[in-house]
């Protein structure tokens, strides 16, 4: 019983660990991912950590954009600071490499949002955002005819929003 709860604390510290070292509001979805890719714990166990570490006040979810995003807690952050010496080494190593490599890819999911949704006569509304430090720097509303298209575009805009924006910008300005 003592390995297991002994278990349950590192893997929850973890959780924590992530968060912290993110340093930036992330998604359900991609702490998620970091946990799986990882191998540390599975799915289902970690939803179960999750809902715990939210009921004890150590993560919230706050609201950004129309994502729900999560972040570590003054309460939850003091609680790592107390226990972090009882995470793996190896562990953090793995976290710290893996955010190092992954960073570019998580931000660019929570500044790059495109979706679409059916409109009137058959056509598709497409709706396209471009988020820095929470402030929204352009949205752009399209209407087209058909799923295809909408699915084009979406997929370029996630592509290379940069470049799309900044072109945006210049036809705009000049």
């Amino acid at each position: 019983m003592y390995e297991s709860s002994s278990e349950l604390a590192e893997n929850k510290l973890l959780m924590l660990y992530v968060l912290k070292s993110i340093k930036n509001p992330i998604s359900n979805t991609q702490l998620t991912e970091i946990i799986l890719e990882n191998n540390f714990i599975n799915y289902f166990t970690f939803q179960q950590y999750l809902s715990e570490l939210e009921n004890s006040k150590f993560v919230e979810y706050r609201e950004a954009n129309d994502k729900k995003l999560l972040i570590l807690t003054e309460k939850g952050d003091t609680v790592l600071s107390l226990f972090k010496d009882r995470l793996s080494p190896s562990k953090i190593s793995i976290v710290d490499e893996y955010i190092k490599e992954k960073i570019e890819s998580i931000k660019k999911e929570l500044t790059i949002h495109a979706d679409y949704t059916i409109g009137t006569n058959d056509s598709f509304i497409v709706d396209l955002k471009a988020i820095e430090n929470q402030a929204l720097l352009m949205e752009l509303k399209l209407t087209v005819p058909s799923k295809n298209q909408a699915n084009s575009i979406c997929n370029k805009w996630k592509e290379n929003p940069s470049e799309i924006y900044t072109n945006i910008i210049n036809v705009l300005i000049n």
